[in-house]
């Protein structure tokens, strides 16, 4: 029995010895916690100007006010009140944490455009005033191939709008603020019969349309090309084509699509992509398809569309790999290739592109505060085709 004793208050002891550890393991993690928390709500804190705009902190993607700072205007830089600013399904994926990139918290929004409030002593291509834009690059190497061939969205150091890492160390927040400031190469001039809320959504959905169509010779009239989903992308894919001359097709897996895609977008024709017959009456009869579509899907219904020499383009980023059947390219030497948005010089192009042609995105323009429900509406795809958020007007500093 007194052994028994003696082991039951060991083991008592031990139990102690086990519970305090736990304790004190818990205090240093919580002390961790709280310092992470501060330092990533305080990570501009050096800027000197502040500013205020919408945040995610943790991956449901809930965003809420949210104060920081941003640099004062160096020698080259413009700074710029945000009026507008798009909605793109991209940010929906960052802000979820679902392409596993987040770094919190995260003030997204990449089709951007505003008023320049200020210059630096060295920008030479703006004045106070100007009406501008910012798309979904601020910075890049500017001494790689593709910078010098204006490709700085294949530039390996290139620094994204939002989520991303400046040079000087800080976060990079997007246009779901009042304020942002940029190096005068990285802003496009939005022309005077361009509307801002209009403008906006060419900065990543029309650029992301508009390079491939340019790129892979798709932009001349007279061509058969097919656009796979009508989408904010896929929309815009029709008014540019329709712009170039070329014969369009809307192809999608809804058929309440057609009226809208063939009445009021102006394609030519409409094709379940669900109908194996309609996809074999226009077997062989597309110069090209641009395919913006994210979900996996099969691949091979959309090369067999393809005349010789065809060109299948992929603009959308499934989250799983994709079968790529190659029996089909070899047969008729076809080609599948991708894109992703477009350079400086490409996206003022596309800008003075849609002036000049009054090709204006589809929006619904909401406010701020209506930002979460637009999420989950995009989420969806409960929208028709791009949100916009009225900043100006409608982001209250509280």
């Amino acid at each position: 029995m007194e052994f028994i004793r003696t082991l039951l208050e060991l083991v008592k002891r031990i139990c102690e010895w086990i519970i305090g550890l736990c304790e004190w393991i818990i205090g240093r993690l919580d002390r961790s916690k709280s310092s992470i928390a501060e330092d990533s709500t305080d990570r501009t804190e050096n800027h000197p100007t502040k500013a205020f705009g919408w945040a995610a902190r943790d991956n449901t993607g809930i965003l809420s006010p949210f104060r920081f700072s941003i640099r004062a205007t160096g020698d080259e830089d413009v700074t710029f009140k945000v009026l507008y600013c798009g909605i793109c399904h991209s940010d929906l994926h960052i802000i979820k944490n679902e392409w596993g990139t987040a770094n919190y918290p995260i003030v997204p929004g990449h089709e951007i455009t505003g008023v320049v409030t200020d210059i630096g002593n060295k920008v030479h291509k703006f004045r106070v005033g100007d009406k501008v834009g910012v798309g979904c690059l601020v910075g890049s190497c500017r001494d790689c191939d593709n910078c010098a061939k204006n490709l700085e969205n294949y530039c390996p150091k290139m620094v994204l709008s939002f989520n991303s890492t400046y040079y000087d160390g800080t976060p990079t927040y997007g246009g779901f603020s009042d304020l942002m400031v940029a190096n005068e190469d990285f802003l496009v001039r939005i022309p005077d019969n361009l509307p801002l809320d209009d403008a906006a959504p060419l900065l990543c959905a029309g650029i992301t349309v508009y390079s491939p169509l340019k790129y892979f010779g798709l932009d001349k009239a007279g061509m058969a090309v097919a656009v796979v989903g009508l989408g904010g992308l896929g929309h815009l894919a029709v008014k540019f084509l329709k712009a170039f001359g070329a014969k369009v097709t809307v192809i999608s897996t809804s058929p309440g699509k057609k009226k809208e895609a063939i009445e009021r977008l102006g394609a030519d024709s409409f094709v379940n992509s669900r109908d194996p017959v309609q996809i074999q009456a226009n077997a062989g009869t597309m110069d090209g398809v641009i395919d913006t579509v994210s979900a996996v899907h099969p691949l091979e219904p959309l090369i067999g569309l393809l005349k010789s020499h065809g060109k299948l383009v992929l603009l959308g980023l499934p989250d799983k790999p994709v079968e790529l059947p190659v029996l089909p390219l070899l047969s008729g030497r076809k080609m599948v290739a991708g894109s992703a948005i477009g350079g400086l010089k490409e996206t003022q192009e596309v800008v003075d592109f849609a002036a000049e042609h009054k090709i204006r995105a589809d929006i619904e323009v909401v406010a701020m505060d209506y930002v979460n429900t637009a999420m989950e509406r995009l989420a969806k795809g409960d929208v028709r085709y791009r949100f916009v958020i009225d900043i100006g007007n409608t982001l209250k500093s509280t």
